[in-house]
């Protein structure tokens, strides 16, 4: 029997993928609309995203501006954003909500430095699981005699060639912690 090797390469490229979303919802002390990716609010007496009932925009490098289709839910994204982790306190001018990105300080830096490690460790993790449930899957393959040997030698170094998503998910987290603490190399020095 064939393994199918395209089914745990997604799960692998999923993986690194989420791992790239969630980098991109970090604040990193420039304005991105992303934070608001997973912010939620009542409407109509359903969960509703923010992103999917305003016009989200990046006004300069520190602020974005949030302005909904409809003036009366203003309130309610305004109490939403307030309720978020994001820690950016909205400023409401009736029409508009504003958020002011703050320049991080280095405590915040090295604070996000570690959470960037944690999800990138997370990330691969979750691709050496994939890559660790294939390698089972061989083996008991093997073990049935589903597979030759052969077989299980060349799916095993496909797997091990897969190394890639590992490394890509290295890659991602030593760009975005070198983003971060770029600033803090640069005062101290």
């Amino acid at each position: 029997m064939k393994l199918n090797t395209k089914d745990y390469e997604a799960k692998m490229v999923k993986a690194v993928a989420s791992y790239q979303e969630n980098l991109a919802t970090i604040r990193a002390g420039q304005a991105n609309t992303a934070v608001l990716a997973k912010v939620n609010f009542e409407y109509w007496g359903a969960p509703t995203l923010i992103t999917s009932m305003a016009d989200i925009r990046v006004a300069d490098s520190k602020t974005v501006t949030i302005t909904p289709y409809d003036a009366t839910t203003l309130k309610a994204m305004e109490k939403a954003i307030l309720a978020s982790d994001i820690g950016i306190t909205p400023t409401n001018d009736g029409k508009v909500i504003r958020l002011i990105f703050p320049q991080p300080t280095e405590e915040r830096r090295r604070e996000m430095g570690k959470q960037i490690s944690k999800m990138g460790e997370e990330a691969k993790v979750a691709v050496r699981n994939v890559r660790r449930d294939a390698n089972d899957k061989i083996k008991d393959q093997k073990k049935k005699s589903e597979m030759t040997e052969d077989e299980v030698k060349v799916y095993f170094t496909y797997f091990a060639q897969l190394q890639r998503f590992e490394e890509a998910s290295t890659a991602l987290q030593a760009a975005f912690s070198h983003k971060i603490l770029r600033h803090i190399c640069n005062s101290a020095g």
